[in-house]
């Protein structure tokens, strides 16, 4: 994985950022630090701003006060560059159910445009340690949850993001598949990758 260079500066830095929808305040004040190569958990209940704050560390929402940095780079000064440091994958990941899971690889990759000898290396890689390469002509419809998020994960990792943003990804999965899920965050983090994920599990928050 390609590093961020300033070792003594945070990968990722959240100071002081809120946000509201009307009157609502979804986030309040929140600043954190993340250095490069962790595992950053967000452990709390339903409507407790999780999704919301991740939203805004993918460049998806803009806060309404505050700032966040990603690899040196303002998130919303420097919104473009930043947003090819980082893969998210919602809570709700759009897969095509009707395609394979090749064809869904495939297209995600087009979409970042990756071709040649990099496609193949990349496709055996991520869906290599998913243990999702035997069921490359099944339809993603008819995968197992765990699978599905597997196959999410493989498609938000084919351009090589430095910040792996994550919004409760093992929500409604099988225990077996949630561990086979944090093995593979456990092999992204040993490669230098950033992770930040949010989760309702307290077991989970305590890794």
């Amino acid at each position: 994985m390609p590093g961020y260079d300033k070792k003594d500066s945070p990968f990722l830095e959240i100071d002081g950022v809120s946000c509201r929808f009307g009157t609502t305040e979804a986030v309040r004040d929140v600043s954190l630090t993340v250095p490069q190569g962790a595992i950053f958990g967000l452990v709390g209940s339903d409507g407790a701003g999780k999704s919301t704050l991740l939203r805004m560390v993918a460049t998806m929402l803009r806060p309404a006060k505050g700032r966040i940095r990603i690899g040196g780079r303002d998130a919303v000064a420097e919104k473009a560059a930043v947003k090819g440091l980082i893969g998210y994958m919602p809570q709700r990941f759009g897969l095509y159910q009707d395609l394979t899971v090749e064809e869904n690889m495939d297209f995600f990759m087009n979409i970042f445009g990756i071709g040649g000898a990099d496609r193949k290396a990349r496709k055996a890689l991520y869906l290599g340690f998913s243990n999702l390469l035997p069921f490359l002509e099944r339809p993603a419809g008819n995968l197992s949850g765990g699978m599905k998020q597997k196959l999410g994960l493989a498609c938000v990792l084919v351009h090589q993001p430095q910040l792996l943003i994550l919004d409760e990804p093992t929500n409604g999965v099988d225990p077996v598949s949630r561990q086979e899920f944090w093995e593979i965050l456990g092999k992204m983090r040993s490669e230098g990758m950033t992770i930040l994920v949010s989760t309702a599990y307290l077991d989970e928050g305590e890794r």
